[in-house]
C-alpha cells in the first residue's frame, strides 16, 4: 500500500462557502477551477484508478482560512470543511483511510477548540497550519497552546508554505517575477518556519511534538553542514551563542522534523533527505493535484522517484506506508 500523506482537495460546500465569502480574486481561485480532480471526485477517481495500491490522505488546497476571512468566518468554515473531509473517508474508506484538520488560525482558541473537535468527534488524524499566519511567526507565543495540544494528541502538525505572487523579488519590485515566489518562495518560507520552530524552542518545550514539513525539509537537509558550521563559527569564534535556552545543537532538533516525499520525482534531492531526516522520519506524499496532468503526474514520478532510492526495500516500504500508518496513527 502507498498512503500519500499530503493531498489536497476542494469539498463541494467548502468550495462554494469559500467562494461566497472570500474576497474576489483571492490568489488561489484559478488553481482550483483549472484544476478538476482537486473539486470533482469523478475525476479524482479516475487518476487514483490507475494505482490499485495507491490510498489518500485529505487536507484542504489553499488558501489558509484565515488570509482571507475573519476569525469568525473562518471558524465556521474550517467546521464546514472539516465534516466534509470526515465524510469522505466515512464514504469513501477505500479511497481515502484519513484526513486532517484545517484550522482558523487567526483565533487561536477556535483554532484549538476546533482541533479538538476534528480529532475527538470527527476521527482526523492531525492538522495542517501555514508557515506563517497572516505574517506572523509560527513560533509566536500566541501558537503555543495549539502546539501542546497536537502533542498530547499524539498526531502531527503538518506545515504547508505560503508566499504570494505579489511577494517581490527585489525591493522596488511589486510581484515576484517568473514562479519565483512558488518554485523558491515556498522552500524558503517553509525552511524559515522550521528554523523558527527549532530557535524558539518549540521541541524543546514540547519534546514529543510530530511535525511534517512539506517539500522534503524545504532547504534545511540541503544545507545541513552550512547549519552546523555556521552555528559553530558563531559560537566559537565570536562567541555568539543565538539559542542559548536550548539544550542540544541545532541539527538535533532539525531532525525531529518528518518530511515528506513532495519533490515531483526528484531521487537525488529524496536521498538527500534520506540522509538527513532517516528512512524513520519520512512519509509518501505527492502533493497531488496540482500539476498539468490533474494530479497523476506527481504520483507516478513521485512513486518513481522513491522506488529509485538506494535503500532497501523495507525502508521503502517504511516510507510508503509505515510511516504514514504509525505518525498518522491510520488504522491498519
Amino acid at each position: 500500500m502507498k498512503v500519500d500523506v499530503f493531498c489536497h482537495i476542494l469539498p463541494k460546500r467548502y468550495k462554494e462557502e469559500l467562494y461566497r465569502k472570500a474576497p474576489p480574486k483571492f490568489y488561489s481561485s484559478k488553481y482550483a477551477d483549472a484544476t478538476q480532480s482537486l473539486i470533482d471526485l469523478d475525476a479524482r477517481f479516475r487518476v487514483m484508478d490507475k494505482y490499485s495500491d495507491y490510498v489518500q490522505v485529505l487536507s484542504l488546497g489553499s488558501p489558509p482560512p484565515e488570509n482571507v476571512l475573519s476569525p469568525t468566518e473562518a471558524a465556521e468554515l474550517c467546521k464546514i470543511g472539516n465534516d466534509e473531509l470526515a465524510e469522505l473517508v466515512f464514504k469513501y474508506p477505500d479511497r481515502f483511510v484519513g484526513a486532517v484538520a484545517s484550522l482558523p488560525m487567526n483565533d487561536v482558541d477556535a483554532a484549538v477548540k476546533e482541533a479538538d473537535r476534528a480529532i475527538k468527534d470527527l476521527r482526523l488524524r492531525g492538522v495542517q497550519i501555514f508557515t506563517d499566519i497572516n505574517g506572523k511567526p509560527i513560533d509566536a507565543k500566541e501558537f503555543l497552546p495549539l502546539y501542546e495540544r497536537m502533542q498530547y494528541h499524539n498526531l502531527p502538525i503538518l506545515i504547508h508554505p505560503r508566499r504570494q505572487s505579489n511577494t517581490p523579488d527585489y525591493p522596488g519590485e511589486s510581484t515576484s517575477k517568473y514562479l519565483v515566489w512558488t518554485i523558491f518562495g515556498w522552500p524558503y518560507e517553509t525552511s524559515v518556519a522550521m528554523t523558527r520552530l527549532v530557535g524558539s524552542g518549540i521541541f524543546e518545550k514540547f519534546p514529543n511534538l510530530k511535525v511534517l514539513s512539506h517539500h522534503a525539509g524545504g532547504m534545511i537537509p540541503y544545507f545541513a553542514k552550512r547549519i552546523q558550521i555556521s552555528n559553530d563559527f558563531n559560537e566559537m569564534r565570536l562567541g555568539l551563542r543565538y539559542e542559548t535556552h536550548l539544550t542540544k545543537s541545532p541539527l538535533e532538533y532539525f531532525r525531529m522534523f518528518y518530511g515528506d516525499t513532495a519533490v515531483y520525482g526528484n531521487t537525488s534531492a529524496l536521498m538527500c533527505a534520506y540522509h538527513f531526516f532517516g528512512a524513520d522520519n519520512m512519509l509518501f506524499a505527492t502533493d497531488m493535484p496540482y500539476d498539468n496532468q490533474s494530479g497523476n503526474r506527481f504520483i507516478y514520478e513521485t512513486i518513481r522517484s522513491i522506488e529509485n532510492m538506494e535503500v532497501s526495500a523495507i525502508e521503502k516500504n517504511k516510507i510508503f506506508e509505515e510511516n504514514p500508518r504509525r505518525i498518522l496513527r491510520l488504522p491498519v
